[in-house]
């Protein structure tokens, strides 16, 4: 037989794609349509539907960029099409095909009962079978005109990324809004054709199959009528079903198909664009169900839930009856998709208890799995931290996305920093927009770790990352793929259902240890810098009001703890740690609200612990410590005079005169405070720090050296931060001025200023206090550069064989060399409060207040010593997608502590973190809880959310060892209990001499439910 394969191919694609395609609608009438376009933010459908309408003409453009138009359309049915399936049809002008980042709309009734939204990819809105035809057809249709921020394939700098510079342009020009008469025959021949062509396409040259459906294909476009491709379509269908009806081999991958429409809750549009965007797509979706009995759609995120549920109650009214029915499964149990690396452990924490307590309320379910396909990295406490918020499995897609190694496995068991493992699956399929594509299937076979272990994946289908969701030409593949030779099989279930045989299938899967590293999007770590520091502030004035809350509802009669404030703050704050908010991968309109709100957040947190504290009565005034460790520092008073303090952890002093070991004495640029010597050289630069307790200098080189990189990621503007960025850099050495500013016996400190690029300039001022061998770098920087990074060095004298950097509730360990592809790869690693170098006896850390990421790397000096220098990035200059990103001021404090053991390093990343509250109160009240033994670390301290009065307390071991200890109370103590995250009780806790006695594993996460007497 001659080999007529292109002939064929190249047949049925122009066959399909000109006549078939264009054939699906049979007849149209056009509506009549009129426009009006509202002034300013969005407008709610009563005032929308009472507005002046004006003819508007097909072909006319409309849309200011993030406007809103709405277009009332009416129309009638013709008679002759009664019993037809009739549809309305709208194309407000879409470009390209990703329905998330261009225009889009929701369809209403006139009495504003919202039906379904159009995009790009689903332009149809189905109109009742009309039963004897004239039917009239009103809508009022509300268009959002968001702006293609992503045109040019990322490589456009643009100011669409804000209303304050998008300008009025209108974006889009109306194509068309009509009536018409679904073919379902011919539908149904496009999606056979479809299916069949990609599947051949896929399968090997030698394979017979290809050729069989090659052949069938061709007969079957020998019986299409060019002329009456309607009338036709029936015998092309029947000539193609032997091909379709071909049972799949026994042996067949089964992919199991999970409804998803992933929505970011911000990104390339505001929040206030997703509150839409979750309408739109939850009306699709709902819409869907009711089409598809064997429909199952997976929802995350209980932010969007609640949007839904304030905003569109007759939405919200349909997810109920689809979660009722079996058909909507709420999964992932967090508020929201949050980043994976940058929130702290007690955000992470609250993430569940918010997420998972919505979805308990309000449907009467406890979700089982964490949903997060598309966070940029995971650090290794996630499976401890699910597992205590009752999870059974975990979900990720991005680390497909890495640059340099293939991750191995794709059902395997994670094993956390605590030895906590969760099954987790990794879809082969590599998307989690997936449409049951010829060429998706052909990879999720062909990609799969586990062959020969096990036998099935999971594929979220659903347009995603703007919403759209599912649609009913993906669903007709799935159920043609149900059973087809030479594909995988395809079932639409639950992700519990597979899971559960997922793991039944493959009990004993690999393990996979430690942080699952994204090899991209590492400068994430940095971008948008002010909002990392409004998140890491945001976090730690949320502990401080709890604690003060708590100590005054024990101490302060008549004081109420804020439970619905505190409920509030803390998910405006769950919120903007989502994962492309916290990250900085957002449009500049995004940021400039998330600064505004952390600035809310900030006032209200700190009104509600001055209150807390105000209750206590007034008196003397005292230094309150929020920090779970003791502090002996100098603080400020209110007239701006140092003093030394002495405060035990979690409580409160009074500003007496305690006495330093020693004081500060200042030399020129040399400052000592008798536990550490510091010189500062002309060029600003850390020329020596000595520790005077171990008689050892701590640099090999200078440090705080300031280096300015060049830029310029392959791809990825905010996201990335590739490795030729190392190879062209100028270090910051001309400083306009090295000043003492500060001559004091309890702080001296040295101030230098320079200038540099564009404009930009830094001033810091170095100081050392008694009592204390941290040396502070307080950092002003007005930042005008673009595509550069800023990093601040400190080349210890120590051979470190890893680091170690504080993640959520421990710290991860990892390799200064590169040996490896996989080391080599992490170039840039995020870490929270510290970075830790140490050998067999000494160890230096670097802390900060607000940075995220860093680098560190090694080499051998011509003495043969090793030189293990830290990096922190503290500012990036982005231009994509926001071309303002981090310019202008930010202010942020970083510190050298040598000397430090990893217990040194906690503590002080608290104090940094914490600082000492002056106010004023009646009498010391003793602190809620305090710890006897080392390694047991305090993380929260809160009245139970159920409002019963009982006392919360989380606990962690924080150094990596084994821990004993006892929790004592400053109330009388009536019970304990050990909780899950959700507070409720596991097993009664052990009480010993007044106090709950702690015993915890190498960084074990636990929470106390404390009764008082």
């Amino acid at each position: 037989m001659h080999d007529e394969s292109r002939r064929i191919e190249e047949r049925v694609q122009r066959l399909h794609d000109q006549r078939i395609k264009s054939a699906i609608y049979a007849a149209t009438v056009p509506f009549q349509v009129e426009a009006w376009q509202a002034p300013g933010e969005p407008v709610s459908f009563e005032e929308a539907a009472a507005a002046p309408y004006e003819p508007f003409a097909m072909g006319t453009p409309w849309g200011p960029p993030w406007g809103t138009t709405w277009f009332r359309m009416r129309g009638q049915v013709p008679a002759e099409w009664a019993g037809k399936r009739v549809e309305a049809v709208i194309d407000l002008g879409f470009v390209g095909d990703w329905p998330g980042n261009q225009a889009e709309a929701l369809v209403h009734l006139t009495d504003g009962t919202p039906l379904k939204a159009v995009n790009p990819l689903n332009q149809y809105v189905a109109i009742a079978n009309p039963a004897a035809g004239g039917e009239s057809v009103d809508y009022l249709v509300e268009a959002a005109s968001n702006p293609d921020i992503l045109a040019d394939n990322f490589s456009k700098i643009t100011p669409l990324g804000d209303k304050l510079t998008a300008g009025d342009k209108p974006l889009y020009t109306f194509r068309g809004a009509d009536i018409a008469v679904l073919d379902e025959e011919v539908w149904h021949l496009d999606l056979d054709v479809q299916v069949l062509r990609e599947l051949m396409l896929e399968l090997g040259e030698h394979d017979p199959r290809r050729h069989e459906i090659a052949h069938a294909l061709d007969r079957a476009m020998d019986l299409l009528d060019l002329d009456d491709v309607s009338g036709s379509a029936s015998a092309v269908r029947e000539a193609l079903q032997p091909a379709l009806a071909r049972p799949a081999h026994a042996s067949a991958h089964t992919v199991s198909g999970v409804g998803h429409a992933h929505i970011d809750s911000a990104w390339l549009w505001p929040i206030r664009e997703t509150k839409r965007k979750t309408s739109r797509t939850f009306s699709n979706v709902t819409s869907l169900a009711d089409e598809y009995d064997d429909f199952i759609f997976a929802c995350s995120q209980a932010q969007q839930y609640e949007w839904v549920r304030d905003n569109y109650p007759k939405v919200w009214a349909r997810i109920q009856e689809s979660v009722k029915k079996g058909q909507w499964a709420p999964v992932g149990g967090m508020w929201v998709e949050s980043d994976g690396n940058l929130p702290g452990g007690e955000a992470v924490a609250r993430q569940f208890i918010h997420g998972k307590r919505f979805f308990i309320e309000h449907f009467g379910i406890e979700t089982k799995g964490v949903w997060l396909p598309d966070s940029f990295g995971y650090n290794a406490a996630y499976p401890q931290i699910a597992k205590l918020a009752g999870n059974e499995w975990f979900l990720t897609q991005k680390i497909s996305w890495n640059q340099t190694n293939k991750f191995p496995h794709h059902t395997f068991w994670w094993e956390g920093i605590d030895g906590t493992r969760i099954f987790t699956h990794f879809p082969p399929v590599d998307t989690y927009n997936a449409r049951f594509s010829g060429e998706e299937m052909s990879r999720a076979v062909r990609n799969y770790s586990e062959k020969g272990g096990a036998s099935r994946s999971l594929a979220p289908f659903g347009w995603g990352d703007g919403g759209g969701g599912p649609t009913r030409e993906i669903m007709e593949r799935a159920r043609r793929l149900a059973d087809l030779e030479g594909s995988a099989k395809v079932v639409v279930e639950h992700p519990d259902e597979f899971f559960a045989k997922a793991r039944e299938e493959y009990p004993d899967a690999p393990v996979w240890v430690g942080e699952l590293y994204l090899e991209l999007h590492r400068a994430t770590y940095t971008s948008q810098a002010r909002t990392k520091q409004g998140n890491r502030r945001s976090e730690h004035l949320l502990r401080e009001a709890e604690l003060w809350a708590t100590t005054a509802a024990l101490h302060a009669p008549g004081y109420a703890y804020p439970h619905e404030k505190l409920d509030r703050l803390w998910k405006t704050v769950l919120l903007h740690q989502f994962h492309d908010i916290l990250p900085g991968s957002s449009i500049a309109w995004v940021h400039r609200e998330a600064e505004a709100e952390y600035a809310r957040v900030a006032g209200e947190l700190g009104e509600l612990t001055a209150g807390a504290l105000a209750a206590l009565g007034a008196g003397e005034t005292r230094a309150f410590n929020t920090s779970p460790y003791a502090r002996a520092e100098v603080i400020r008073t209110a007239d701006g005079a140092p003093v030394y303090v002495e405060v035990p952890a979690s409580g409160s002093a009074p500003l007496a005169d305690a006495r330093p070991p020693q004081p500060v004495t200042v030399n020129g640029r040399v400052l000592d405070n008798g536990l550490v010597r510091v010189e500062i050289a002309e060029d600003g630069t850390l020329s020596s720090v000595r520790d005077l307790r171990a008689d050892r200098e701590v640099l090999a080189d200078p440090g705080n050296l300031l280096r300015l990189h060049t830029d310029l990621p392959n791809y990825w503007d905010a996201w990335d931060i590739d490795k030729h960025y190392q190879n062209r850099y100028t270090d910051l050495l001309d400083a306009s001025s090295v000043t003492v500013v500060e001559q004091d016996p309890l702080i001296g400190a040295v101030r230098v200023e320079r200038s540099f690029g564009k404009g930009s300039t830094i001033t810091q001022t170095i100081t050392v206090r008694a009592g204390s061998p941290r040396i502070d770098i307080e950092t002003d920087i007005d930042w005008h550069e673009t595509e550069k990074i800023l990093k601040a060095a400190f080349p210890v004298d120590i051979r470190a064989p890893h680091s170690s950097a504080e993640i959520q509730f421990g710290h991860i360990q990892r390799p200064t060399h590169t040996n490896t592809s996989w080391e080599a790869a992490r170039f840039e690693v995020s870490g929270h409060r510290w970075v830790h170098l140490g050998e067999p006896g000494y160890g230096v850390a670097v802390i900060n207040d607000s940075t995220y990421g860093h680098d560190v790397s090694r080499t051998v000096r011509e003495d043969g010593g090793t030189t293990t220098t830290v990096r922190l990035s503290l500012v990036r200059a982005p231009r994509i997608p926001d071309p303002e990103a981090d310019q202008g001021r930010h202010r942020f404090t970083y510190a050298l502590l040598p000397g430090a053991s990893i217990e040194d390093a906690v503590a002080e990343g608290y104090a940094l973190n914490l600082p000492l509250r002056v106010a004023e109160a009646a009498d010391a009240p003793a602190p809620v809880v305090s710890v006897e033994g080392e390694g047991v670390t305090v993380e929260a301290v809160k009245l139970a959310d159920d409002t019963s009065g009982d006392v919360v307390v989380r606990l962690y071991e924080s150094r990596g060892g084994r821990a004993q200890g006892v929790l004592r109370t400053g109330f009388p103590l009536a019970g304990a209990q050990i909780t899950d995250l959700l507070e409720r009780p596991t097993e009664d806790a052990d009480l010993a001499d007044g106090g709950v006695s702690v015993t915890l594993r190498p960084f074990q996460i636990l929470t106390l439910r404390l009764r008082r007497g």
